[in-house]
């Protein structure tokens, strides 16, 4: 199953489908393999959430994201490794733990857990709902 997810997910790069039917793939993928398993994992739910991402600038530069739970995970993992084998940018994930973003996803982490204010009036927010 895995190589049919890096399939997917160079589809979305090259921008030849767009990350709601990349995460829709994705999940087609997952059921057909629960379902040669004959179950349904708890987290079926959870991976149904959204990773909401909100940037608030008081110079109106406003950033909104979402994300589905289910393609964040696999883009995080896909995404951390592809940017630590290239040099520009290994200086920026060298100290990123991905396994504890990982974690944090599998143990189903929910609601805001981001919240930034600075004194000029910016906010960020990263909620999952």
């Amino acid at each position: 199953m895995k190589d049919e997810i890096v399939k997917v997910l160079t589809m979305v790069q090259e921008g030849k489908i767009d990350a709601d039917k990349g995460s829709e793939l994705i999940q087609l993928l997952k059921e057909k393999e629960e379902t040669g398993n004959g179950q349904l994992r708890k987290t079926d739910k959870y991976l149904e959430k959204t990773l909401k991402i909100r940037v608030v600038s008081s110079e109106n530069d406003n950033v909104t994201v979402n994300l589905p739970i289910k393609l964040v995970k696999v883009v995080l993992m896909a995404g951390h490794s592809i940017a630590a084998s290239i040099p520009e940018a290994q200086k920026y994930v060298k100290d990123i733990d991905i396994n504890l973003i990982i974690d944090a996803i599998e143990n189903e982490l929910d609601g805001q857990i981001v919240d930034v204010k600075s004194a000029n009036g910016d906010t960020v927010s990263v909620i999952i709902e």
